[in-house]
């Protein structure tokens, strides 16, 4: 019979948690907290500190602020091997969390993601992707928002019902590299329309840019077209329109109508006053097809490139629910705006840092059990790369090479 593969990687002089936060250049947290005056307000808790501990609580699911400042008591020694870093107390880690500009944790999010790509070009590239993606030499976005809930009785800036609390997580995704290129983190008063300006201002000509129904405002859609832009929505129910010309539809069994429209309410009609194009196909949701209505600007793709551009777009509901699921955004260490911000940014540091490393080995699994992985073993002394590998190339059991009765045998395992 073949033994079970050993998953036990070689020893290493520092701690997991070392390692993925030596993925983060040694100056930047410094220059950072100078540029943001978050140096000057650290005494005994240096921004470096705040940052380790932020990204412990992200990594070990922390609850609350007990459970961070007594766990990085617990292991101190491990702790300050991590360029210095030491174990707050409560009222430092709450006080940091409440004062320090959260501004610096974006900064470092960009500044990190940057470096990262400079180290590893591939990283930047992202991988080869399979079917419609191949086809385009242009970069394609995809917009969309997460809420993520909140305590309404004691978190009143973010109050948009009478009852809720809420903060949203406004992204633009390439869906090339799997990484966002913008973020707006804010409550979730605003309407999703509002923050699709400051998503796409970076957008270069000839890029194309993917969202649904919330983001649609003919204003800003013809801004994106006078900017040479490509883009796919989804068509609002209530659209009011008339139809120019009606193309083929016999090109694929899926598509039900391919029409060139223009709006015909004068207060759209004057926001766009260009053609457009509406395709309505058959789409597969939960196994039965769902009739569906998009919209573009681009009058000479094939009708089901548009529908299939649009489908690409779950890659970014796949990115949500990857840091949803996995980091630790349900349970704050802080009431304030400026305290869930800091969470948020240092929750998407953690995704980008455990994503770079799951692009250089290769690692074919799912980010959920990446993130187990590594949890489980933050304060061994490991390398972490070779345990990335020997999971991430890891066999099934071996099978019996044996008649079935053999198998029962005592101490025959």
């Amino acid at each position: 019979m073949k033994k079970h593969h050993n998953h036990i990687p070689a020893g290493h002089s520092y701690t997991i948690l070392k390692q993925l936060c030596n993925l983060i250049p040694g100056h930047l947290v410094a220059s950072l907290a100078k540029e943001h005056g978050v140096d000057a307000q650290s005494r005994t808790f240096t921004p470096w500190s705040h940052v380790v501990s932020l990204i412990f609580a992200q990594v070990t699911h922390a609850i609350g602020l007990n459970d961070v400042c007594d766990a990085l008591r617990m292991n101190a020694g491990a702790l300050s091997s991590v360029r210095g870093a030491t174990a707050p107390s409560r009222n430092n880690l709450s006080h940091a969390n409440r004062v320090r500009d959260c501004g610096m944790a974006e900064a470092l999010y960009w500044k990190v993601m940057a470096h990262l790509m400079n180290q590893t070009p591939g990283f930047a590239k992202g991988k080869v992707r399979r079917g419609y993606l191949r086809r385009f030499h242009k970069v394609i976005h995809a917009l969309d928002s997460t809420t993520i809930q909140l305590v309404a009785n004691c978190m009143d800036w973010a109050k948009h019902r009478r009852r809720k609390a809420a903060a949203k997580c406004h992204l633009r995704l390439n869906l090339q590299t799997f990484l966002p290129q913008c973020a707006i983190i804010d409550t979730a008063k605003f309407h999703d329309s509002r923050k699709a300006r400051g998503l796409c201002a970076a957008l270069q000509e000839g890029e194309i840019v993917v969202f649904d129904k919330a983001y649609l405002d003919f204003d800003h859609l013809f801004e994106l077209t006078r900017r040479g832009l490509w883009w796919v929505c989804r068509a609002k129910d209530n659209l009011q329109y008339r139809v120019v010309q009606s193309l083929n539809t016999t090109t694929h069994p899926r598509i039900l109508r391919d029409e060139i429209i223009k709006l015909a309410v004068p207060a759209s009609g004057s926001a766009y006053p260009q053609s457009l194009r509406r395709v309505t196909a058959l789409v597969e949701v939960n196994g039965k097809d769902v009739e569906m209505v998009f919209m573009t600007n681009h009058l000479e793709w094939s009708a089901w490139t548009v529908a299939e551009l649009y489908r690409c777009r779950w890659d970014i509901e796949v990115f949500f629910k990857e840091i949803k699921q996995t980091l630790q955004l349900a349970d704050f260490l802080g009431y304030s705006a400026n305290a869930v911000r800091w969470q948020m940014w240092m929750g998407l540091l953690v995704h980008l840092l455990l994503r770079y490393l799951a692009f250089i080995h290769g690692w074919a699994h799912s980010f959920t059990r990446l993130f187990t992985v590594v949890r489980a073993v933050l304060w061994r002394r490991w390398c972490l790369h070779a345990l990335i590998d020997s999971y991430g190339t890891a066999k099934p059991p071996g099978r019996f090479c044996a008649t079935p009765e053999q198998a029962y045998l005592p101490g025959f395992a």
